[in-house]
């Protein structure tokens, strides 16, 4: 057996340019990894950054919506007390009116003698009542008898 061919069939040592090679690959991901780190990073500070304007933004409109309805709300109380005054005031006038109007009807009053039907006219003729009877008192018919199949007077009730 030669040198070589047992050199060969032997195994392989460690050698330190593989090893330099490897830290050199697992340096690389690392730098990699840490660029796309900070790029989410810069991406997330973005997006904090326009989260806290929109937050300021609301608390703004909120704000400023509660003004709002602390105005508005005043304003509707004013309305309703100004409406229960109103009221107030129409029932007292009205209170005083009353004899007025009751007064000013009677003196013009609407007086109408009562109507006459003019039947001169042959469509406009009065009518006479439609005189209303069932069928049994129209054409004279007593109350219907079941003899149950028998034709003997006696089985025959009492008219």
């Amino acid at each position: 057996m030669s040198l070589m061919s047992a050199i060969s069939r032997s195994k392989p040592k460690h050698r330190a340019a593989d090893k330099v090679a490897e830290l050199k690959q697992q340096l690389k991901d690392q730098q990699a990894q840490t660029v796309s780190a900070f790029g989410q990073l810069i991406g997330a500070a973005d997006t904090i950054a326009i989260l806290e304007a929109d937050l300021v933004d609301v608390r703004a409109k909120r704000a400023e919506a509660e003004q709002v309805v602390v105005c508005l709300a005043a304003d509707l109380d004013d309305r309703t007390e100004e409406r229960d005054q109103a009221l107030a005031e129409v029932g007292r006038l009205h209170t005083q009116l009353a004899p007025y109007l009751a007064a000013d009807a009677n003196a013009h009053a609407v007086t109408v003698p009562p109507a006459e039907r003019d039947t001169s006219r042959f469509e406009d003729q009065a009518t006479e009542p439609i005189k209303v009877t069932t069928l049994r008192e129209a054409l004279g018919i007593g109350p219907v008898v079941a003899t149950q199949g028998s034709a003997d007077p006696a089985h025959l009730p009492a008219a």
